[in-house]
């Protein structure tokens, strides 16, 4: 499958969610597209113990990319103890930037509610026990998760592909938390999620991909490839009427104080 083509850009831009395992191409080949275009670091988000390893495998692999460990919502009733082992086991590896994702979606629901709710808090305590970053997956579930993570003080919070308004963009940039945009952020009539990215300060703003998925408006339909966040940073620009070049300084800066391993 062709990969996409990205003018290269000066600096290095951070995709902070991708799943690389997912990806029908060759890793390799993904990584060294998203180099040529300017995005130097990849993080490669697990979501359940045997991805949480091959994101690991493939941090090992690659320069520049990195891991995370977790269960996604979607599979929280599956998140038992011999799980809960797996994914503490992998968080002691410095390569392994974070836990997640983990979170909360109650559009599928493919798990219960409950169970994912339990999930969640069991990741925020690994989370403040490793002092390694959340990567919060939210999806029709806002209330529930913002209650949950402030009952749970999480410390060190990064929305995943931020879907949320400009209200709610203001109270995680209050409370600390990172906010990422993905492809989405490039389609049309999203007034919502344009508010938000005009709305969260500016040292909280992260771009992704999300990779496979999401890919942005120019190549919308097809798998999604991690040179993407280029895309991603260039609206993100535009909406916040600041230069290309100060958006990806800005969103990596935020990215290496987001996920503090990632050197």
């Amino acid at each position: 499958m062709e990969l996409p083509v990205v003018e290269p850009q000066q600096g290095g831009a951070v995709d902070t969610h991708c799943h690389l395992f997912l990806m029908e191409e060759d890793p390799g080949a993904a990584v060294s597209a998203a180099r040529a275009a300017g995005v130097n670091r990849l993080v490669c988000v697990g979501i359940d113990p045997d991805s949480s390893r091959r994101s690991l495998e493939l941090a090992e692999s690659f320069r520049g990319v990195f891991a995370t460990a977790g269960m996604h919502p979607h599979t929280a009733s599956g998140f038992d103890r011999q799980a809960g082992s797996v994914v503490e086991e992998l968080l002691a590896d410095p390569l392994v930037v974070g836990i997640g994702e983990t979170g909360l979606d109650y559009y599928r629901k493919l798990s219960p509610p409950e169970d994912q709710q339990s999930a969640f808090r069991t990741h925020i305590a690994l989370s403040r026990e490793t002092g390694k970053p959340l990567v919060v997956h939210v999806r029709e579930a806002w209330e529930d998760a913002m209650r949950i993570l402030a009952e749970e003080a999480a410390e060190r919070v990064v929305l995943h592909c931020f879907s949320g308004d400009g209200a709610l963009a203001a109270e995680a940039t209050r409370r600390g938390y990172f906010v990422s945009f993905a492809g989405n952020l490039t389609y049309p009539n999203t007034p919502n999620l344009r508010e938000a990215a005009a709305t969260a300060g500016e040292d909280r703003l992260l771009i992704e991909t999300d990779s496979p998925f999401l890919a942005p408006q120019s190549v919308r339909g097809r798998p999604n490839h991690p040179a993407n966040a280029m895309a991603v940073a260039r609206t993100l620009a535009e909406i916040r009427d600041v230069n290309l070049d100060r958006m990806v300084a800005r969103t990596a800066a935020s990215a290496l104080e987001a996920f503090p391993l990632l050197r």
